[in-house]
């Protein structure tokens, strides 16, 4: 066995060990098949690793010295599927991205400010920055706090996250098509590609109302199907390939608010509904609200810009809803920052073990 040395930790509503790029292989296959072993992967329940059995517990981050001018750390998401021997880099999670400031000033790849540190951070996966601000007393990062997010039990400390880039994340363009709607087997989408590439369908269009939970989606194999069908075109559309064995573009069901939010919205990733909504989802849902002629916007109730651009739009989802900040140029409408807050914590720290065939 070989023992590599990782900490575990929860990042807004996901979790997962962090590397040091320094401790795994450069090259791909053999990075990837370390990975596979560490968690489990292969097994719907990842018994023989350290996964929790869910796309949202099986997910690593890979964190070194940042490779690019303007940045502080360099940030690899890896999506390793559960079931399946396979390992995706194409997007980013923005939740597990909400550890990386905590996990590199602990790793003393950042030095600790006080009473707080802002580090970028580049995600290696989009090539975008991303500003971080750490609460970090006398040095030392704090976790404790005040701050609930949904999906997560309890408080901790704040940590926000501002998207300073982040349309064409995958493909380059923050419409991939040049449309703001297309037409994809008979069901009209919006394909945006920022902070993440997604596929936006009004739920009604799918049989649903946006309200279901995630087992009730989930349960349902014909909606699933066809949702998967729909998704493989947009993927084409978007530029993307064949995108069978890809997460990206993820698919979203949009409807009206219904709790006093700005829209109401299930994320898939893609295989499953999340239980709430990815960061990156958010932004991408928050700034399709935002964009005159999107299928987000023609349902959205938005709040009035400030003179500054800036508006606060709450993202209904399963378990509650996520504010966003959304900062647009008063004159031409352009995204300028998107910023929203999220929590972490660190949970274990030691080595995860690895049969010498797969390191």
């Amino acid at each position: 066995m070989t023992k590599i040395p990782c900490v575990l930790m929860r990042g807004g509503t996901s979790r997962g060990p962090f590397f040091l790029a320094s401790d795994l292989p450069s090259d791909r296959a053999a990075r990837d098949a370390i990975l596979i072993a560490a968690l489990g992967s292969g097994h719907p329940l990842q018994i023989d690793g350290i996964g929790g059995g869910n796309a949202l517990t099986s997910k690593v981050a890979i964190v070194g010295p940042a490779t690019v001018p303007g940045a502080d750390v360099d940030y690899l998401f890896a999506q390793v599927n559960v079931e399946r021997a396979l390992v995706d880099t194409a997007p980013n999670c923005g939740n597990m991205l909400a550890a990386v400031g905590p996990f590199a000033i602990e790793s003393g790849l950042v030095a600790a400010g006080n009473p707080l540190t802002r580090l970028v951070i580049h995600n290696v996966n989009t090539g975008k920055l991303v500003q971080a601000s750490v609460e970090t007393p006398a040095g030392r990062v704090n976790y404790d706090g005040d701050m609930a997010i949904a999906g997560v039990p309890g408080t901790a400390a704040p940590i926000r996250l501002a998207f300073l880039d982040a349309a064409g994340s995958k493909t380059g363009k923050l419409l991939p098509t040049g449309n703001m709607r297309d037409r994809l087997d008979g069901t009209e989408v919006s394909l945006i590609d920022m902070a993440v590439a997604a596929m936006l369908s009004d739920a009604r269009s799918f049989g649903k109302t946006g309200g279901e939970t995630p087992a009730e989606l989930d349960a349902d194999r014909a909606f699933m199907a066809r949702l998967e069908t729909v998704r493989r075109l947009a993927g084409d559309a978007m530029g993307l390939g064949d995108v069978s064995s890809m997460v990206i573009p993820k698919p979203i069901l949009v409807s009206p608010p219904a709790a006093g939010g700005t829209i109401r919205a299930r994320y898939f990733m893609p295989h499953a509904c999340h239980t709430a909504v990815a960061v990156t989802g958010a932004v991408c849902i928050a700034a399709a609200c935002c964009m005159q002629g999107s299928l987000a916007h023609a349902m959205a109730d938005l709040p009035a810009p400030d003179a500054q651009g800036r508006r606060l739009l709450k993202i209904e989802h399963p378990s509650g809803s996520t504010p966003v900040e959304i900062e647009q140029d008063p004159a031409t409408g352009e995204i300028m920052r998107v910023s929203l807050i999220r929590t972490a914590r660190r949970i274990f720290e030691g080595f995860v073990h690895v049969r010498d065939a797969a390191a």
